[in-house]
């Protein structure tokens, strides 16, 4: 049997898939992934639940599948993952169709609706759906914050850390499949190992992971500015292996609404702490996530938060217009008063600010020599990252493919020219 599963959502949900894709390889499942135009007598379709936009898509994939099996394209559908968890019971009335929803912590049960069953002894297995060449490492699932925006908490439950222990031997199974490349994802980065060893254990992970041979790269994703433990940015500076990169969603700067969304802290302390790294890391990357049209974001708060992104300059910057979620503290208590155009209209005009503040990074960069992971190759170039660039979601560095590069490999390219959100260069070493 051919198992097709369909990842939407995070990089977080795609972990989950690549497991339950090696569970059903070891069954002797034939297993694809996202593999839209090829035939499989059976659908896993992943979901994400996060946002409005994540559920209609979500929804609509659903539906789409559901056609696919009426027409007789294929013979079982399955639906799993966060959209799943917060409204399975919506979702089982309103479509009869799907064989079986199931939520976040439901592996072992989609297994064994197809016959097969969870192998203990392959948890820390995964059929990896990136690049041979970098891999996501989800070390926490859960959150234990309580963000008055987010639904997370309350689809994924309390923070669950991995071990240590857990976490280094599925890294060294990366590696010698020739990971070169480990991202760090979590809910939250910052509270990792509160829950199993009593602190903030991020620092003594990421002292494990760079004693290990051939991996070259570790990049630190979703870390919150709450009690972030300061002795990362010391690592930072001192391990070639980290990358000079961090993803810490600020969300906003003006205190009244930090407060209203419980971010459990206020600018003054934020911007302490985005300064330190710029002062300990000088060429750190700090990409972040920001939230327009929160409930009482007045015109005044917006002008804030504007002119800390003109003045900090973010060298990757995300926004969002504020959805209204149900089952988050901002949905009981604060009306969604700010205008849906407005909202759009705000996460514009930040995005049309980071894009010149991008531009002028970028035109900085111009004649100077990094050191580039090439990810593919497309038509006639080389695409590849800088350690300051996440895949997908950050710049990229286009090489013209004249000479032979290998995917997966570094080299040292010499930037000869720059875009809003892509550098242009040429090999300087071979």
């Amino acid at each position: 049997m051919t198992v097709n599963i369909l990842t939407l959502g995070c990089s977080k949900n795609l972990v989950d898939s690549e497991h339950l894709l090696a569970q059903f390889r070891a069954s002797g499942y034939t297993v694809l992934h996202n593999a839209y135009e090829e035939s499989a007598e059976v659908v896993i379709i992943n979901t994400c639940g996060f946002i409005l936009d994540a559920k209609e898509e979500s929804v609509d994939s659903i539906l789409s599948y559901i056609e696919e099996k009426r027409r007789g394209n294929i013979r079982k559908l399955f639906v799993m993952g966060c959209l799943s968890e917060r409204y399975r019971e919506e979702l089982t009335k309103e479509m009869p169709e799907v064989d079986g929803f199931f939520g976040v912590w439901e592996m072992p049960a989609i297994l064994e609706a197809l016959g097969s069953k969870l192998d203990q002894h392959l948890l820390q297995e995964r059929e990896l759906t990136t690049p041979s060449h970098y891999a996501y490492l989800k070390i926490s699932e859960g959150c234990n914050r309580s963000c008055a925006f987010c639904a997370i908490p309350g689809i994924r439950g309390a923070q669950q850390s991995i071990s240590i222990e857990d976490l280094l031997k599925e890294s060294i199974k990366l590696v010698n499949k020739g990971v070169k490349e480990l991202i760090l994802i979590a809910q939250d980065l910052t509270n990792y190992g509160i829950d199993i060893y009593g602190k903030r254990a991020l620092p003594g992970l990421l002292r494990e992971l760079v004693k290990i041979e051939k991996l070259e790269w570790i990049r630190l994703h979703y870390a919150y500015p709450t009690g972030f433990p300061e002795e990362v940015i010391d690592l930072m500076a001192s391990e070639d292996k980290i990358c000079n990169y961090l993803d810490i969603p600020i969300q906003h700067v003006n205190n009244d609404i930090l407060s209203a969304m419980g971010r459990g802290h206020d600018r003054s302390k934020l911007e302490s702490l985005l300064y330190k790294f710029r002062e300990q890391v000088p060429d750190v990357a700090l990409r972040t996530t920001v939230l327009t049209g929160f409930p009482g974001e007045t015109e005044e708060a917006f002008t804030e938060l504007l002119d800390f992104i003109r003045e900090f300059r973010f060298e990757r910057l995300g926004v969002f217009p504020y959805s209204h979620e149900e089952d988050t503290p901002a949905y009981q208590n604060f009306n969604d008063e700010v205008p849906e155009r407005l909202k759009s209209d705000r996460a514009g005009e930040i995005m049309e600010l980071q894009q010149l503040i991008s531009l002028q990074l970028n035109e900085e960069k111009i004649g100077h020599t990094y050191k580039v992971l090439i990810d593919r190759r497309e038509e006639s170039h080389f695409v590849g990252r800088t350690q300051y660039d996440s895949p997908e979601v950050d710049n990229e560095v286009l090489v013209e493919a004249n000479q032979n590069l290998q995917i997966g490999n570094f080299y040292q390219i010499k930037i000869t020219g720059a875009g809003e959100f892509d550098l242009y260069g040429v090999v300087d070493q071979l």
